[in-house]
């Protein structure tokens, strides 16, 4: 017989899928590559059912003869190593972000003679609005808690962006752009304390009290299904901070970063122009092994925040807290710097590949935005924060229209130049229209 070879992401299965398999089957054996979890997240998002999930569902398909892994969006090494006489696609990716990958299966099959064919598309489905209805149903904070961890695995690098109310929220969760052979689109939300502060018009010392803070966190999970890592400034005394780590584990966020400073918070990016002290580090490791014992589940991450390159410690003072911190039970580091230049980042960087035992490293690039997300992946970072963005693109736009309505007596010229459409606000909004 011959031999047919069909790829699919298999999150949602509809009866377009079934036509495909159908059409495969007249024409000979057909061998199904299921793409991997790490590849679904490359181009598209969080799969809502695992690898091996979506292997046991096509498996059980009538007309399927065979299941193989596909590790890359690129069929390319699949085709070579299986050589089938046909490749069957629908004909939705002749263009589009997949229309690369497909004249490179066109091509990859003239090497031994094989034939690509597609199938008319199934005109009344479709995935984006059936992602709609799932991304309505929202998530659980089980599931949603989980993810942080899930993403570190299967992706080079995590993209978190700052969101400091539901509508923040919801432009984290929905905004993306395409690039070439994919979608890109962020992995998460950072909540910031200083955007949290600043939105409620309170300096960034630690202020805003923790039932505050929490009701910003509830906002952005009533709207939103992606992984929430949340800025826990020092974390407070050890006593408190077990009982916040009880809380953000319940209500479903991912992850809390606390940074190794003691008394009143300043900002980091001060650094040493105002008054700040370090945590020693026997006491943060112990706010660490006390706080890991708390959690009921695995799946939350406290993350050690390093101020050293920030406080003028020292290099060696890093890595010193770093592996410390490490050994108390930290699931992940975060170096800070407030240097305009990335260098002393990869210096860490550099230097922590040389641990014995690591796990993942987070940075927050607010100083030095000239570095790359290849750049830092290259270097070994795991997770990046865009930390304050939203905020701070929001606030010159705002300020402007404010000053636009005073000059002008009216708000036609605000309204031309620096306001959307209210439509848009509303559509924007899930059940607004």
């Amino acid at each position: 017989m011959k031999k047919v070879y069909l790829a699919m992401g298999t999150d949602i299965i509809h009866h377009g899928h079934i036509n495909v398999i159908e059409k495969a089957r007249e024409l000979g054996e057909v061998t199904v590559g299921i793409l991997t979890d790490e590849v679904i997240v490359s181009y598209k998002r969080y799969p809502i059912l695992s690898y091996d999930e979506r292997k046991k569902i096509i498996e059980n398909i009538k007309g399927v003869d065979n299941v193989v892994k596909q590790e890359e969006l690129d069929y390319t090494p699949t085709l070579k190593e299986l050589k089938p006489d046909y490749v069957v696609h629908g004909k939705d990716w002749r263009s589009g972000p997949q229309q690369k990958i497909r004249d490179k299966v066109i091509k990859t099959l003239a090497g031994w003679g094989g034939e690509l064919v597609e199938v008319e598309y199934t005109e009344d489905v479709s995935l984006d609005k059936l992602d709609e209805k799932i991304e309505k149903l929202g998530t659980t904070p089980d599931e949603r808690r989980k993810r942080l961890r899930d993403l570190i695995e299967m992706k080079d690098i995590v993209r978190i962006i700052e969101a400091h109310n539901g509508l923040t929220g919801l432009i984290a969760e929905k905004t993306k752009v395409t690039k070439e052979d994919k979608i890109e689109s962020f992995d998460g939300m950072w909540i910031s304390s200083l955007c949290d502060s600043t939105v409620k018009g309170k300096p960034d010392i630690e202020l805003v009290d923790p039932t505050s803070r929490l009701r910003t966190i509830n906002e952005i999970l009533e709207v939103t299904t992606k992984p929430i890592i949340l800025d826990g400034d020092t974390g407070g005394k050890i006593e408190h901070f077990v009982f916040s780590v009880k809380t953000l584990e319940r209500v479903g966020v991912s992850a809390v970063i606390i940074e190794d400073k003691i008394g009143l918070k300043k900002n980091s990016l001060f650094g040493t122009e105002v008054e700040q002290q370090q945590d020693s580090i026997e006491n943060f490791c112990k706010k660490i092994s006390e706080a890991k014992k708390a959690q009921v589940t695995d799946d939350f991450m406290i993350i050690a925040r390093v101020e050293s390159l920030i406080l003028d410690a020292g290099m060696d003072d890093a890595l010193e807290r770093a592996e410390a911190y490490i050994d108390a039970g930290a699931d992940a580091i975060m170096i800070h710097s407030k240097d305009e230049e990335p260098d002393d980042i990869l210096e860490f960087c550099d230097h922590y590949e040389d641990f014995e035992y690591k796990v993942p490293l987070v940075v927050v690039p607010t100083t030095y935005c000239q570095i790359t997300e290849e750049e830092l992946v290259e270097a070994g970072v795991d997770v990046v924060i865009y930390a304050n963005h939203l905020l701070r693109s929001a606030y010159p736009a705002m300020k402007k229209a404010a000053e636009s309505i005073l000059e002008n007596n009216r708000a036609k010229e605000a309204d031309e130049e620096y306001c959307m459409p209210i439509s848009d606000i509303l559509t924007l909004i899930p059940g607004g229209k």
